[in-house]
């Protein structure tokens, strides 16, 4: 390292706040400091906004309809669709041949849709699905790879005004069967297979399992061919081949279906605390008005954008900011197939620089990656087109923060660290990057018109610097509606904690932990049932990782509970090293404990830390936690079949049952 970059590491390493660069200022959407107060003032009307991004078919007659709360009501009376507002309102506007969508295929082939080229691609598939029967409302799954054909299945869905239910290709046999099942769903498209690191992997046999489990009849299934030559395969007498399908109604003009503001768009399926995953229901009108503001807002997205979202469209991220968000503002949004680090670890920045991407948001699991793998990677390639980083599914700690900031903004960007929900839709805690200063590490305030507070147990707010529980207190129009036929379930699981029915006060409760500073910036500390009760202190598993992740030459960690004799619950640290680091395991054991005593103190001192190579991760990139508190506790391991790298998994507990 240069004596110029060590000099800029220090003092980065010591700044605290940043400003938005003057540049980005400039030229973003929102500048106007006024806008948070002009929301409180102009409740909910203010959200006239947000409706006001989307083209309407009928005009609505209220805003918000609260007479029977918790189940509000966005934006009543008026009618819209989805699909049109995606697709059609731009080709009309003289935006046919701005693009689309660019899709990077994993093995490096590419495709490119103008609008009116997807909107031809979505209308032929529409009529498909009602030539096979698809009728409005009837929910059709999508279990399905990052390839083009799945938001063009999402938005055909949405013309013909069908909810559509995208389930994680990552996801089992059994998860597509659970909800095929619970949302009584007849109707499946999904593909033959998709590329991991250049293989070819089978999805069909994995979905016929599924279908296997399916406790009705399921009409017809629609089956991409992503693998040509690489998988051959016989389908079923009621499935048929996406291709074949599509080309006979080549052409075919399908017009779209006028939906109700709360007529539902999708289910998205989210896990449970009782195992059983919920879905939870979002309507065409709020959802789609609140993904349209924040991508404005938030993200800054223009038309003549290239916007890149890195996430899976199986999570709500990717329904959210690749396709109903982004395309409602007539972007040009990019989807990539693979992984990260193939063929090398510089692919994601290769795909910046081909697509001259502007605006690049992604999860912290990833940054930390990035920072493990080293900064030569990112500097192969020219970045300067990025003008907003973002963050996204988890906290993100403020050593991975400035790295992000310095190795891919260039010190140019501003950092968006967004918090928010499968259940609220969109953004609900962050930054507007025109406007407020970045702390590393802190979400920010709540975002104008966004009443989110930190309280104890009791509901009363926290003062500055105390920890507590984010709750939100008015209702706000991306927000989930109910839990799909399970309203009961929807008060018990997110109203019922704080909320007064009696007065008729209602207190949204999201389940996660919190602390606030004296500038009303929120930290986000994780999930409450992410805590570690040890010896009757409760622990939050996020401020232990931060500090570990804290110290150099530690990439990433995840910290679990174990079972203990004497505590009944001890602390369990697995941490991967950075590159050029992994000879140095006993004094970076050293430093991790330090830092771990130093941040929070001797109570939440590590029974052990483990250095391993990698962490047991989901295809989607996130850590299975549960996997490392088998190991912990010495218990028998469960299910791996959902994760990228199963065999970590049995190295750490040899790792851990030798030492």
């Amino acid at each position: 390292m240069s004596q110029e970059d060590a000099s800029l590491e220090a003092r980065l390493e010591e700044q605290a706040e940043f400003e938005p660069p003057e540049s980005f200022v400039d030229q973003a959407n929102v500048t106007d400091p006024g806008i948070y107060e002009e929301f409180e003032e102009n409740w909910p009307e203010c959200w006239e906004r947000a409706a006001d991004l989307l083209s309407w078919d009928e005009e609505y007659d209220a805003v918000l309809e609260d007479g029977d709360a918790p189940f509000y009501e966005w934006f009543t009376g008026g009618k819209l669709n989805a699909s049109y507002n995606c697709l059609d309102r731009h080709v009309a506007e003289g935006r046919a041949d701005n693009t689309a969508i660019e899709w990077e295929g994993e093995l490096g082939e590419t495709r490119s849709y103008t609008y009116e080229e997807l909107l031809d691609e979505v209308e032929a598939f529409a009529a498909t699905l009602r030539d096979l029967g698809v009728e409005e409302d009837d929910i059709v799954t999508l279990y399905m790879p990052m390839v083009p054909e799945l938001p063009i299945a999402m938005l055909a869905c949405a013309r013909i005004g069908a909810p559509h239910s995208v389930v994680f290709a990552g996801f089992s046999a059994d998860a597509l069967a659970t909800r095929m099942n619970s949302a009584d769903s007849e109707y499946l498209v999904t593909a033959d297979g998709y590329y991991r690191r250049g293989d070819a992997l089978d999805h069909i046999s994995k979905t016929n399992e599924g279908l296997e489990g399916v406790e009705h009849e399921v009409s017809d299934v629609v089956v991409v061919d992503r693998l040509g030559d690489d998988l051959e395969h016989d389908l079923a007498d009621n499935q048929h081949d996406y291709d074949e399908l599509v080309a006979e109604h080549e052409g075919a003009s399908v017009e779209p279906v006028s939906r109700d503001a709360e007529d539902m768009l999708f289910l998205m399926y989210t896990s449970g605390t009782t195992g059983k995953p919920k879905g939870v229901k979002h309507t065409t009108g709020g959802y789609l008005a609140y993904t349209a503001w924040t991508s404005h807002t938030v993200l800054d997205i223009e038309a003549d954008d290239t916007y890149w979202c890195s996430a899976d469209i199986g999570w709500i991220t990717g329904h959210s900011y690749i396709v109903y968000g982004p395309m409602a503002l007539g972007t040009t949004t990019v989807m990539y197939e693979g992984t990260p680090d193939y063929p090398d670890k510089d692919r994601m920045w290769e795909i910046v620089e081909q697509n001259e991407v502007d605006i690049f948001y992604t999860a912290p699991t990833a940054i930390r990656a990035f920072m493990k793998w080293g900064s030569q990677y990112p500097e192969q390639h020219d970045l300067s087109s990025l003008r907003l980083l973002g963050t996204v599914g988890e906290p993100i700690n403020p050593r991975a923060w400035k790295w992000y900031y310095k190795h891919i903004g260039g010190e140019e960007c501003p950092i968006v660290d967004t918090w928010w929900q499968t259940e609220t839709g969109g953004m609900m805690i962050t930054t507007l990057p025109g406007i407020n200063t970045m702390k590393p590490g802190s979400a920010g305030p709540p975002l104008p018109g966004i009443d989110a507070r930190v309280v104890d147990a009791q509901g009363e707010e926290v003062d500055a610097g105390q920890a507590g529980y984010v709750t939100v207190n008015n209702p706000w129009p991306g927000m989930l509606r109910t839990l799909y036929d399970n309203d009961e379930r929807f008060i018990e699981e997110y109203w019922e904690e704080y909320s007064d029915a009696d007065v008729d006060e209602w207190v949204y409760f999201p389940e996660d932990g919190a602390k606030i500073d004296d500038d009303d910036y929120i930290t986000i500390l994780g999930r409450v049932d992410d805590v570690i009760n040890v010896s009757g202190h409760r622990l939050g598993t996020m401020e232990i990782e931060s500090a570990v992740v804290g110290v150099e030459g530690v990439a990433e960690a995840a910290v679990v509970g174990g079972d203990h004799d004497v505590k009944g619950e001890a602390v369990y640290v697995y941490a991967i090293p950075e590159d050029g680091y992994e000879d140095q395991e006993e004094e970076l054991i050293e430093k991790s404990e330090e830092a771990i005593l130093d941040s929070i103190g001797p109570i939440a001192r590590p029974e052990e830390i483990i250095f391993t190579p990698e962490l047991p991760k989901t295809r989607s990139g996130k850590i299975m936690r549960r996997l490392l508190e088998d190991i912990a506790s010495g218990n028998e391991l469960g299910n791996t079949s959902t994760l990228r790298n199963p065999e970590i998994v049995d190295e750490i507990a040899d790792q851990v049952s030798s030492d």
